[in-house]
């Protein structure tokens, strides 16, 4: 069969949004298209948001092609699976643009954070004809000779109502083979993640493993990448060897948390091997001084730590069951600075810490070259421990607007992330629901 991967064009006008904005590789589809060539099928991915395509451009791009499936992601990168745009706009323009012309028989498939917390909400808001819950990569080939009933996670809608079969996509992160990048234009992607300073040559996105072992309140994974899986050092050698023949010199690791594995040092040990720096979120307590030397000979210029609190009780509320105390935690970041050009440390407004200490605590690290994050709430995604904490109860098909609700009930006028470059509005209006 056919399928047709299609990376919307994103805006985020009126979005709480706090993401990066900027294009990143589509590995979301990447993977499919890569396990659908495998199984057989005939793919033709299409990157509007690199490309700055519009529909209608997208649909010349899929002319004769006559797709029986058309696959759209609900956020802009893997990247930001954990932390999406709450509204669906984007995804149900594209669909009701993309319908009439591509192909008539062709079925709308959607994946990503919003199919896999609320499946019924989101073919009712976008008209797609099924969703699927959890991973895609390896459950997409199953579309084409599988009853929808027995694949993990489908959620599908036809004249006799709306249909879920149980259970979540979940990918074999070992079974993955490498991607080469043919067809894909790389040579586009100029954007450099989370790197503040000149640096020439193309960036891109890779992911050595999914999923998290830790189960921290705020965070959005448990119904999407959750379970922790590493891929093959090999495998992930050989995409970073394929990129860098294409031109690219800086490549951010999107997994949720880097440096778990058994066999992360010795793929750093390989890359300080490479002409290619890099960057990556992490944890405070994965690291010691012998591994952020390591780092440094492996080339990484850019980290994010997740610290989100400076007390231990703020950490124990969010249950982030860190293994360090606040001293020894900016002792490491500081010896980090000396090692890595960019290291952060990102924080979360918690009941637990005093203001005044904060400051004293930004400060001192600034001092010393490390920044340190403004404490912002934090959104309760639909999927999050957060959310039922805070809500009482797990997702329902209300549940993005009355997380939407919570959220903005929070801040002030003018409080929010200065990467949101307006107040934004409420989640009915930016989906046009009630128009």
């Amino acid at each position: 069969m056919n399928f047709a991967l299609v990376n919307p064009r994103w805006s985020f006008e009126g979005s709480t949004y706090f993401g990066c904005r900027d294009p990143h590789l589509p590995l979301e589809l990447l993977h499919a298209e890569s396990e659908l060539r495998r199984a057989g099928h005939a793919v033709r991915l299409v990157d509007a948001q690199m490309e700055a395509l519009t529909p209608a451009e997208v649909s010349l791009r899929l002319a004769g092609f006559a797709a029986d499936f058309v696959v759209l992601p609900t956020t802009p990168s893997y990247l930001f699976w954990r932390c999406p745009p709450p509204e669906l706009r984007i995804p149900r323009e594209w669909v009701s643009a993309l319908r009439p012309t591509v192909a008539p028989r062709a079925r709308f498939v959607l994946i990503g954070p919003h199919p896999s917390v609320t499946p019924r909400a989101t073919l009712r808001k976008t008209g797609a004809d099924l969703v699927l819950r959890g991973e895609h990569d390896q459950v997409l080939p199953l579309l084409a000779s599988t009853p929808w009933g027995s694949i993990p996670g489908c959620c599908w809608q036809d004249t006799q109502g709306t249909h879920l079969s149980e259970g979540l996509g979940v990918t074999a992160m070992s079974s993955l083979a490498p991607l080469d990048f043919a067809g894909y234009p790389v040579e586009l992607h100029t954007h450099k993640h989370h790197v503040f300073a000149q640096l020439d040559g193309l960036g891109a996105e890779l992911e050595y493993a999914r999923g998290c072992p830790w189960s921290c309140s705020f965070c959005n994974k448990t119904l999407f990448r959750n379970k922790y899986r590493e891929r093959p050092v090999s495998t992930v050698l050989a995409e970073i060897d394929a990129l860098v023949a294409r031109g690219v010199r800086y490549i951010y690791f999107i997994d949720e948390i880097f440096g778990v594995g058994r066999n992360v040092r010795t793929m750093l040990e390989a890359i300080a091997t490479r002409p290619v720096t890099i960057g990556f979120q992490t944890r405070i307590d994965l690291w010691d001084e012998e591994g952020f030397d390591l780092l440094g000979r492996a080339h990484a210029i850019s980290i994010e730590c997740g610290i989100e609190s400076i007390t231990e009780a703020g950490r124990a509320e969010l249950n982030k069951n860190c293994r360090m105390g606040t001293d020894r935690i900016a002792e490491l970041l500081a010896y980090a600075r000396r090692r890595i050009p960019w290291v952060q440390a990102n924080l979360i407004r918690t009941p637990q810490d005093d203001a005044a200490q904060v400051q004293a605590w930004q400060a001192e690290l600034k001092a010393k070259g490390v920044w340190v994050s403004e404490p912002v709430p934090m959104f309760p995604f639909p999927g999050s421990p957060l959310y039922v904490q805070t809500f009482g109860a797990p997702p329902d098909d209300q549940a993005w607007e009355r997380a939407h609700r919570h959220y903005l009930g929070l801040f002030g006028r003018g409080d929010f992330s200065d990467i949101q470059e307006e107040q934004p509005v409420a989640l009915e209006e930016l989906e046009c629901t009630s128009c």
